[in-house]
């Protein structure tokens, strides 16, 4: 009949490669829920995720390095000499100039959800303020609108979603007026998926009778992403040269900094990178490094304990470049990638996954039982024929919010927000009360509306003097131009409560 040819046809798809239980439940499915099955089928390289499977037990690594031939990458260091530092207000004017005239667009991938902070919804609606419950969101948009104004130019903003968070995103925005962007500055675009694996068969997992176990398929979907959106074509109308591209867990971040442009625009290079000083040996954090002449990440899992620990002549680690996920890319660069149909290695994972039995019962795993795929957008570092890697201070741009407790937590994120902000104020002449230790003794919070960096509080702050107490700079509305100073009797976030200009 031909009500079955559907059916026929996904049936002849997925047979050579033993996947035909996606289709178990047909009969029971709604025309709409075939057609959702069926897209999702369609859109699946079934060659290529047999071919993973085949080879789970070494994609893991991009490269099997030679450790031995590895070496530390050459990096842009903080200015510590007048010459140096003459060179980096040179690089700031460079920046500042690529801003005036519109050639930077500000990309933010924001694909995951906050299940790991225990927060339904994307992660960038996680409420982060030190004081008010400004969400990470927030606090990235009401930079590109303070740049937007500095610059006298309306920067454009690329977001990033994934499937599972792009209508929850989209609405967010809406709702919240785009937090004083306008509409058309702000482009969402949505980044592939792949299917989760049974790890013992290497059977397609199922989340309901009519939907595969899709995952997004990582921060290096972006260079697919922004092709199958058209996005190229957009930005070459735009006269967009470079792109600054950030991940939404980290609110410290200096969207595009100018200095960092301009350095990156001086060196001529395809792709930079921004990295800081490792903490300690054990900290999670990718290694960029130098092998055979070309510029790699190394992850922290790959790279042996003996060179983890190995130290220089001065004391600090040997490979010390930890990556924050910060780069400015040459639009031309990435497009050339794209239209070449470079496709960047996937890395494997072991994860716990819900999944349909075979009865049609939702199975919650106890221990990992799923292979997961992911791309990342590092692994372009091999590509480019001119890398610049430049070391940033950590206690002014890297926080990252990764985890519930510990490091990379809501509570470190507040207090580093706290502690730069202190900085600032304090480079102003205001008095800001700390412990015996010399940590900030009260939380801090200055809106990008007020101020993007330490120069912007000149002349505005003088007057306060001494801190009293938990204290908020902010602006009473996205125009507006006057400073609200309020001393909070409770600086401790409510959830579910929003304030937003």
């Amino acid at each position: 009949m031909m009500a079955d040819e559907p059916h026929k046809h996904l049936l002849a798809k997925l047979a050579p490669f033993g996947q035909e239980h996606v289709l178990r439940w047909w009969a029971e499915l709604t025309e709409e829920q075939r057609a959702e099955l069926t897209a999702q089928i369609q859109a699946v390289d079934l060659d290529q995720l047999h071919r993973l499977f085949r080879e789970a037990h070494s994609i893991g690594e991009t490269v099997a390095f030679d450790w031995e031939a590895v070496e530390p990458p050459e990096v842009l260091r903080p200015a510590t000499t007048m010459t140096a530092w003459e060179e980096e207000q040179r690089a700031v004017a460079v920046g500042e100039e690529a801003l005036r005239r519109g050639q930077v667009a500000i990309c933010l991938v924001a694909g995951g959800q906050g299940s790991r902070l225990g927060h339904p919804g994307p992660k960038g609606t996680y409420p982060i303020g030190p004081i008010t419950n400004r969400t990470l969101f927030q606090w990235h948009a009401e930079k590109v609108l303070a740049l937007s104004r500095r610059y006298e130019v309306p920067l454009r903003f690329f977001i990033m979603t994934s499937p599972d968070n792009d209508a929850a995103t989209r609405r967010w925005f809406a709702e919240h007026d785009y937090f004083g962007l306008s509409a058309e500055q702000v482009t969402f675009f949505t980044q592939g998926t792949m299917p989760a694996l049974d790890k013992e068969t290497g059977r397609i997992l199922m989340r309901s009778k009519y939907q595969l176990a899709l995952s997004p398929n990582g921060h290096g979907g972006f260079l697919a992403a922004l092709r199958d959106a058209g996005l190229f074509d957009e930005l070459q109308q735009c006269g967009i040269v470079w792109l600054f591209y950030f991940q939404v867990d980290n609110p410290l971040v200096k969207i595009a900094d100018p200095m960092f442009l301009g350095q990156h625009i001086r060196a001529e290079a395809e792709v930079s990178v921004k990295v800081v000083r490792r903490q300690h040996q054990q900290e999670k954090l990718g290694q960029v490094i130098r092998y055979r002449g070309r510029y790699y990440l190394a992850e922290y899992t790959e790279i042996p304990a003996q060179l983890q620990s190995r130290r220089d002549s001065s004391g600090n680690f040997w490979l010390d470049a930890g990556n924050t996920g910060v780069h400015i890319f040459n639009v031309a660069f990435l497009r050339r990638l794209a239209e070449q149909g470079t496709v960047l290695p996937y890395h494997r994972a072991i994860k716990r996954v819900a999944y349909l039995s075979e009865s049609g019962e939702l199975v919650e795993p106890a221990d990992a039982n799923a292979l997961k795929w992911e791309q990342f957008i590092f692994d372009v570092l091999p590509l480019a024929e001119r890398v610049l890697v430049v070391e940033t201070s950590r206690r002014e741009e890297f926080e990252p919010l990764k985890n519930s407790h510990g490091e990379n937590s809501p509570e470190t994120v507040r207090v580093a927000l706290s502690e730069l902000y202190a900085s600032w104020l304090e480079q102003a002449g205001v008095v800001v009360p700390r412990t015996a230790e010399g940590r900030v003794s009260v939380p801090i919070e200055i809106s990008p509306l007020v101020a993007l960096d330490a120069g912007d509080l000149r002349g505005q702050v003088e007057h306060l003097g001494t801190i009293k107490g938990p204290l908020l700079l902010d602006q009473p509305g996205s125009h507006a131009s006057a400073v609200t100073v309020r001393y909070e009797e409770s600086a401790v976030p409510t959830p579910g409560r929003e304030e937003h200009r």
